[in-house]
């Protein structure tokens, strides 16, 4: 699907994901020819800089963190454009026409706009309301699409006053959620791995699989956005968001085929089936905790509570583990067993499929079990593990693995990133690997 020529317009172009993800990510596609030469970006934040200065920030950014020089670098930042805008206020915004209009006519993109929320979730409802007060959201002339950082609302309630604000202006097939775990290679090889070999879909079951472990492990603590994390915690900030995504990847159905619509009603199926956790599950099958001060790699680091911006009293989790299941025919009496934390002895994020032992361990009684691993960061890859004969006299059996790593593909390189995939799909249309609603609300 070729991309059609757009601006995209990213509200809080002067925060930290703007030059560390957004403009890189942009920059990469541009670097490969993923997004030709007609295309233009307009930052939108309060900061007053000028069109000239806000190019010098993002040169510097891409400079550190992409290692960008020469001619190709100055030649993407010539497509980036700033306006300043109080986003808060709506009259400001009429600021935003002649300049869409002027970038519009430059490029000829005919309309067609991405807006990006990189701002706090305060203003996800705030931006779409101002927008169609200057009739920015309108299809009349030219696409428009948004696109929604999490969180997507604090609980149940939040999530569906946010959902009604922004479809009061903006029609569902235009709503992108994004949720950068869904644009990882080895979270969509998932789907490849089960639905393209006989090997595997035959055993994606009850009968087969003992039990499953989801695990998003970080190693670093909180650093400088106590905060933020104060108001969310383990359970909201990665659980409810990141980790339940990938827990839909590994359990859905097939999809009738590969497209949005069909991708996203499986994985809605499997969310709805969750089993509800009565007050007794939680206190059986939930573990909460907070990270202390400790020694890592030789230096002494600070507890949660000692970190900038934590309340000294506050009880929020930075680690939580929960036993899930899943009421349907398929996945009956399995646990999935879902842990993650900051401070925690590595960073990995990893699916481990359990399969059942045989039923008479003919030549151990402690043979190994067979296990997939689906390691999606970092050193993305797959690997099987299996039992095959000791060396030496007798039949014990010993564990040894298969695997393969996306590092060992000689087009490993052109791989790309969770952001650079799913802001290409934005601007195709293709919202298959972002959140609907239904989806959001069942989390």
């Amino acid at each position: 699907m070729n991309i059609e020529n757009s601006c995209i317009v990213i509200f809080g172009a002067s925060g930290d994901l703007t030059f560390r993800k957004l403009i890189p990510a942009l920059y990469n596609l541009f670097r490969v020819g993923r997004l030709g030469q007609h295309f233009s970006v307009l930052g939108v934040a309060r900061s007053e800089l000028t069109d000239d200065s806000f190019r010098t920030k993002m040169r510097d950014a891409l400079i550190k963190f992409e290692k960008a020089e020469g001619q190709e670098l100055e030649d993407f930042c010539t497509h980036l454009y700033y306006q300043a805008v109080n986003t808060s206020e709506a009259l400001d915004y009429a600021k935003l026409l002649p300049r869409l209009d002027e970038l519009h006519d430059k490029y000829g993109s005919c309309g067609n706009t991405l807006y990006y929320l990189s701002t706090p979730p305060s203003l996800y409802g705030v931006i779409p309301e101002c927008l169609a007060a200057h009739g920015l959201t309108t299809e009349e002339y030219g696409w428009k699409r948004i696109i929604v950082e999490k969180p997507f609302g604090y609980d149940i309630k939040t999530a569906k006053e946010l959902d009604e604000k922004i479809h009061h202006y903006f029609e569902e097939h235009q709503i992108y959620r994004i949720d950068h775990y869904l644009g990882k290679e080895t979270v969509q090889n998932l789907l490849v791995l089960r639905f393209s070999n006989g090997l595997f879909e035959p055993l994606w079951n009850r009968n087969f699989i003992d039990y499953v472990e989801i695990t998003g492990a970080e190693a670093i603590g909180v650093e400088e956005r106590g905060g933020y994390y104060d108001g969310s915690g383990a359970m909201r900030d990665m659980f409810q968001n990141h980790l339940l995504q990938v827990l839909a990847m590994v359990a859905m159905e097939p999809p009738a085929i590969i497209n949005a619509d069909s991708m996203r009603d499986e994985v809605a199926k499997v969310l709805h089936c969750l089993h509800p956790l009565t007050a007794e599950d939680v206190k059986n099958n939930v573990v909460l905790g907070q990270y202390v001060a400790g020694e890592v790699d030789d230096q002494m680091v600070a507890g949660y509570l000692a970190e900038k911006g934590v309340p000294a009293d506050s009880n929020t989790e930075t680690y939580m583990a929960i036993k899930c299941e899943i009421d349907n025919w398929r996945w009956a009496g399995v646990p999935f067993y879902v842990r993650t934390g900051k401070r925690l002895p590595t960073r990995v994020t990893e699916v481990v499929i359990h399969f059942k032992t045989t039923p008479h361990p003919v030549f151990s009684q402690n043979a190994p079990e067979n296990k997939l691993i689906i390691r999606v960061q970092p050193d993305e890859g797959i690997s099987m593990r299996f039992g095959l004969k000791k060396p030496g006299a007798g039949f014990e059996a010993k564990e040894v693995s298969m695997d393969f790593r996306y590092s060992d593909l000689s087009s490993a390189s052109s791989l790309l990133t969770a952001y650079e995939r799913l802001l290409l799909d934005a601007l195709k249309g293709d919202a298959t690997l972002f959140a609907r609603t239904d989806a959001v609300h069942a989390c």
